[in-house]
């Protein structure tokens, strides 16, 4: 998308360029944030939902989810971004490569795109992994040395060591607990 943006763009007046995609900017971040609650919404529900089977023991509960479930859930999600979001988009928005309007546009719509379809196709994915990954492309068609790859390097890192540590993690909070039940 950055290299069609650089090729559209390239005859127009870089402040006039800003101007728009700042403005654009306000709809890409609604899409993001959507395409972010739909995928990851679903989760902390499903936590709270089998919670609740567990304790009333009505499996019915499942075909039908009570509003407050969705609610508490939206406002958890929301209580994180807001007190935690914004390292994540210091580290990410500014620490990885400059971004001009123009270019968080690109990265905000790719990231969007991305979670969406996996949305559509049922699949998990990561809001920050696909905004990282998305901005770290943007920056890339400036020129690869526009990426500072030793920040890059630490949140690839994060992601690899995540899994297999959430998952040991799983196993012995699963072990330590299995007897109680």
């Amino acid at each position: 998308l950055m290299v069609i943006l650089f090729w559209a763009l390239r005859h127009r007046a870089p402040a006039r360029i800003r101007v728009i995609f700042s403005r654009l900017q306000w709809l890409t971040t609604a899409f993001l944030a959507y395409s972010h609650g739909k995928n990851d919404g679903q989760m902390p529900i499903g936590i709270i939902t089998m919670a609740l089977v567990i304790h009333t023991g009505q499996a019915s509960l499942w075909d039908n989810i009570p509003w407050w479930v969705i609610a508490i859930s939206a406002a958890a999600i929301s209580a994180g971004i807001a007190i935690g979001g914004w390292r994540v988009i210091q580290t990410v928005g500014m620490r990885v490569t400059a971004l001009e309007p123009v270019q968080g546009f690109a990265a905000q719509v790719s990231a969007a795109a991305v979670i969406e379809g996996a949305s559509q196709l049922g699949i998990p994915v990561s809001t920050t992994h696909c905004a990282s990954a998305a901005i770290m492309g943007v920056g890339a068609t400036k020129r690869l040395s526009a990426v500072r790859w030793g920040v890059a390097r630490r949140i690839v890192a994060a992601w690899v060591i995540t899994f297999p540590v959430c998952g040991g993690l799983g196993y012995l909070i699963a072990k330590a607990i299995t007897p109680l039940f």
